[in-house]
């Protein structure tokens, strides 16, 4: 289905493969969220979806006609390992994005291994439970500094309007070694100052349109590089903003923070982003 308003890009923060059986108050969020695309837009053709745990050198489609839920951690419980995810695969997608990114100078390759990296099922298994909507995972190249996620990004704007959502799953902050210190906090720990100054700076600059601030994150953010030792959960937000276009406001979605120091927080881009603010607002909880 075409929606006749553009789908929005939307970045979402994964949190931990725990959140698949312990959602707290993000998995209810993503329940909601697709609950209100479906309504507002109509359901997607597909969802072409970024995330740091499936990574290459460039960007890679994984266009295998069916997928399965990789369990791509240790040392969890049984019951996670227990869960399945086999959605189908967006074949037929595959060359017009890898057309799109082309016509932007952008070298994609291809692949037809399946799988969704856990980054990828725990949200969608949330938004869409009963794993019918196709899926085209796009692999980071996370070597690749902010400007070149943004262009993947501004690339793969026209497929919001084909009825395609485009998804980046990261982490708004990613420092794990505040979390697994000694002793480590409790989940409902409270915020700590630096994660609050930097997740409000993203709300900031990002309702401001500030493109030249965001991609300058490194030296303007409060706390960046603590925040983000390393920012290869941070980068999907370029490309769900990139869609968005620049100077268009960024509108947060969600707003919740682990351990006081994992941010949660969602962010919609783009034309459809008001809209599905609207849509979420009238959705049961």
């Amino acid at each position: 289905m075409v929606p006749s308003t553009p789908l929005p890009s939307i970045f979402v923060s994964h949190g931990s493969p725990m959140l698949a059986i312990e959602p707290g108050t993000t998995g209810p969020f993503f329940r909601r969220l697709g609950a209100a695309i479906d309504a507002r837009f109509g359901r997607p053709r597909a969802v072409v979806v970024v995330s740091p745990h499936t990574s290459a050198r460039q960007p890679l489609l994984l266009h295998a006609a069916r997928h399965h839920a990789v369990h791509d951690f240790g040392g969890f419980p049984p019951a996670l390992y227990a869960l399945r995810y086999d959605a189908p695969g967006a074949p037929a997608l595959a060359p017009r994005v890898a057309a799109l990114l082309a016509a932007r100078g952008i070298d994609a390759a291809a692949s037809d291994e399946p799988g969704l990296d856990h980054g990828i099922w725990c949200v969608l298994r949330f938004a869409w439970p009963d794993a019918d909507l196709p899926v085209l995972p796009l692999a980071l190249a996370p070597q690749q500094p902010p400007a070149a996620q943004w262009a993947i990004g501004e690339a793969l704007a026209p497929l919001l309007a084909e009825g395609v959502l485009l998804l980046g799953s990261g982490s708004l902050t990613h420092n794990l070694g505040l979390i697994f210190r000694q002793p480590q906090p409790a989940s409902d720990a409270p915020e700590t100052a630096e994660t609050r100054a930097f997740r409000n700076w993203v709300t900031e600059r990002s309702a401001a349109g500030d493109t030249e601030a965001l991609l300058d994150y490194r030296t303007r953010a409060p706390h960046a590089a603590f925040m983000h030792p390393t920012d290869e959960h941070w980068l999907p937000f370029y490309i769900a903003a990139g869609a968005g276009g620049r100077a268009a406001p960024g509108a947060r979605l969600h707003d919740a923070v682990t351990y006081g120091c994992l941010a949660m927080d969602a962010y919609a881009f783009g034309a459809g982003a008001p809209p599905l603010v609207e849509a979420l607002a009238a959705a049961p909880p």
